[in-house]
């Protein structure tokens, strides 16, 4: 009977312990050691424990407290604060005692796309010397983990990270130069957090919620069909990836390299692909960490449905400012780089209209900006190495727009066209000291249609320091004009005196080739 007895109380023992243990004060990853708190905001701290738990939250002089609802979440909120350097340690407590160490406080940026935002430094140009001399104790990396997040990896989505060699090895090239870029300038702590995701489309970033409209229905449906055809489709991949394995291990034994590349995941099997993935797995467990702002680098993926994008990029923006609770925060938008062969002649493509529709929605939303890079793409990589081009351009657009620095956030915008007799009238804003071109030469790339929407090559020369009159003796009565709109222009070279290029665009609003595509 003491045996038993024993094993009772040691049961009860374990039980009471586990209990104990889920209701121990928790907290989400994006907040631990070594983060970097907004300055100047009213930051939440959260997390969970038992219902009805009282948590207190100890910090930089503040006490503040709340209880636990009754699904054991909790959220406090700290005072505005002021920059600051020096390593701080916050206490939550509760039935358990967290202690949180090396915190400072200054701008924190959210850097969120696909592979070009992905990127690691040392795929881009001079990366590895950039990595052996990143010794930057001030700015701190959280690196969100896709493995961790899509659960198949276990562990911490990220750890909050000094920037050293090891850290900034496997972090965003991008990134890491907007984040430097901003330290120095602003001479406070950066905390820059970097969820990038490789071959995504843009409705895996943006909530379920927020795609049921005509235009962005069909990104939901599509995960219907796919999970109808997912069990069907993954024994034929099985199939196809052994075969493949077969083939490429006799070619090698043979001493010949295969004849093909390993097989293409089919698209319904890839979880990243569907309409709200990646926000439900890489952006919400972020929300709602105090930000400064955002970055946006992805439209490559979304080519074959530039149309809808101009529908799908508003979206993603609008649902991050509503579930993140800072309001309308600035929202950088990396437009697309120059890309492919250049062609002799005006051409239609997707590429360049899913550029413009980057630019259109930089324009119609307000605190949002258009960070231009059709001077530093690579003709035939789709990955261009300079990213510490993007990364200086990235910065600038916050430094002005954001921190109000007395510098151009870029290069002109356009504004407006006039028919002015056989001519186009065009004007820019943003042109500072007045519209210039880099090698000293008339504007380039701009051309011009009629209404029979053919279009030619055009003329143009600087007449103000805010316009451009184009024309083309081969276009009587022309009705649309547009600059550097083919996917590599040849030579953008109208500028202001930021260098920045001016961004690509048309004045039209003609059916392009992805009219439709949904």
């Amino acid at each position: 009977m003491k045996k038993i007895r024993s094993l009772i109380a040691i049961i009860i023992f374990a039980f009471g312990l586990v209990s104990v243990c889920q209701a121990a004060v928790r907290l989400p990853d994006v907040l631990s050691s070594g983060m970097v708190l907004q300055r100047n905001s009213v930051v939440p701290i959260w997390g969970k424990a038992l219902p009805g738990e009282k948590i207190t939250v100890i910090f930089n002089g503040q006490e503040k407290s709340t209880m636990a609802n009754n699904k054991g979440k909790w959220k406090v909120y700290l005072d505005t604060m002021k920059a600051n350097s020096h390593p701080q340690e916050m206490t939550i407590q509760g039935i358990n005692t967290i202690h949180l160490k090396d915190i400072l406080i200054g701008e924190v940026w959210l850097c969120a796309g696909q592979s070009n935002m992905q990127l690691t430094l040392n795929r881009t140009n001079n990366g590895d010397s950039v990595i052996r001399s990143a010794h930057y104790p001030l700015l701190r990396l959280f690196n969100v983990d896709r493995h961790v997040a899509f659960k198949h990896k276990y562990g911490p989505l990220a750890k909050w990270k000094k920037c050293s060699p090891e850290s900034v090895r496997p972090f965003s090239a991008a990134a890491y130069y907007l984040g430097l870029e901003l330290q120095k300038e602003l001479n406070v702590p950066i905390g820059i957090i970097n969820s990038s995701f490789g071959g995504s489309q843009a409705e895996a970033w943006i909530p379920q919620s927020f795609l049921h409209t005509p235009e962005l229905q069909p990104c939901i449906d599509r995960e219907e069909i796919w999970q109808k055809q997912r069990s069907k489709v993954q024994k034929k991949y099985a199939l196809e990836l052994k075969q493949w394995d077969e083939q490429a291990k006799e070619e090698r034994a043979a001493g010949r390299k295969p004849k093909s590349g390993r097989p293409h995941q089919p698209e319904a099997l890839r979880e990243y692909r569907v309409a709200g993935s990646i926000y439900k797995n890489m952006i919400a467990p972020l929300m709602p960490f105090a930000i400064k702002g955002a970055f946006w680098y992805q439209g490559e993926s979304n080519e074959g449905r530039a149309e809808q994008y101009t529908y799908l990029l508003p979206a993603l923006i609008r649902s991050w400012r509503a579930f993140w609770g800072e309001g309308l925060f600035p929202f950088g938008i990396v437009q697309l780089p120059n890309y492919r062969d250049v062609e002799s002649h005006p051409v239609d493509q997707a590429w360049s209209h899913l550029r413009d529709a980057q630019r259109v929605t930089a324009k119609k939303f307000p605190n949002t900006g258009l960070i231009v890079t059709i001077d530093i793409g690579e003709a035939h990589n789709i990955h261009p190495h300079n990213k510490l081009g993007v990364g200086k351009r990235m910065s600038r657009w916050a430094l002005s727009s954001v921190y109000h620095k007395r510098l151009l956030p870029g290069g002109p915008v356009f504004r407006k066209v006039e028919l002015k007799g056989n001519k186009m009238l065009v004007s820019f804003d943003a042109t500072g000291t007045g519209l210039i071109t880099a090698d000293g030469k008339a504007p380039q790339e701009f051309a011009v249609a009629g209404k029979d929407h053919q279009w030619y090559w055009a003329k143009a020369k600087i007449i103000d320091k805010n316009k451009v009159i184009v024309w083309s003796n081969k276009v009587k009565h022309p009705v649309a004009v547009r600059y550097a709109f083919n996917d590599n222009p040849k030579n953008p070279n109208l500028t202001n005196q930021s260098s920045v290029p001016a961004s690509p665009f048309r004045s039209d609003d003609w059916k392009g080739p992805t009219h439709g595509k949904r």
